[in-house]
């Protein structure tokens, strides 16, 4: 089952992803831990993405998507994965099209999860991330059992210096204004599928499963 997950920061793309690799068996494949893989194994693709990003630029859409296509001929991808953070273009979308027509592989769904704005202010700016697991907390809606603390690691928790709210707004707004375009194309193509994701997060998690097997 090959599935793309899409919806703003915030949304719980993270969350809802750890559901739906346990109950299919795929792997969650997001860019940044593509990256990191890569850049570790020391692929000739990965030492050109550390180039960029060592020098703080944008690693071009060519080696986003080799970096894509060696994640995707690994082993565990073989009953289909979870992509998540990749596309954000059309482009990027059109390239990803082409990449798995090579792999004889294809898009089976998009999940894109709708929440309001404001909500996806609270949420973000109530974020808290695990300095050594990276497990995500929220300290109104899922606070960790002992304040400034990880659950599952003991590592200690922070807000990322961007989780205000100007930093937020400006990035739902590009989220947005680039991802709009997608929607249309996936959905054009009979792949996109709507899920509310301000409902509690069992019942996102039941209608996604819900639609994936139906």
């Amino acid at each position: 089952m090959n599935i793309l997950f899409m919806g703003p920061p915030g949304a719980g793309k993270g969350t809802q992803a750890e559901v739906i690799v346990k109950e299919f068996g795929i792997p969650h494949i997001s860019t940044g831990d593509a990256f990191r893989l890569a850049i570790k194994e020391g692929t000739p693709i990965g030492i050109k993405a550390k180039e960029y990003i060592d020098q703080g630029l944008l690693v071009p859409d060519d080696v986003t998507v080799g970096i894509v296509r060696e994640r995707l001929q690994q082993s565990d991808c073989e009953k289909g994965f979870l992509l998540d953070g990749f596309p954000r273009t059309l482009s990027q979308a059109e390239a990803l099209e082409d990449l798995l027509s090579g792999l004889d592989r294809k898009l089976e769904h998009v999940i894109n999860l709708k929440v309001d704005r404001n909500k996806l202010l609270a949420r973000l700016t109530g974020r808290r991330i695990c300095k050594s697991c990276g497990a995500t907390y929220h300290v109104i809606f899922n606070p960790p059992g002992q304040e400034g603390l990880c659950d599952k690691c003991g590592g200690e928790l922070y807000q990322r210096s961007d989780d205000n709210e100007e930093s937020v707004g400006i990035r739902l707004d590009e989220y947005i204004n680039k991802t709009a375009p997608l929607l249309k194309f996936y959905d054009e193509k009979g792949l996109l599928r709507e899920v509310d994701g301000e409902q509690e997060i069992g019942a996102v998690s039941q209608e996604i499963v819900s639609l994936l097997r139906g």
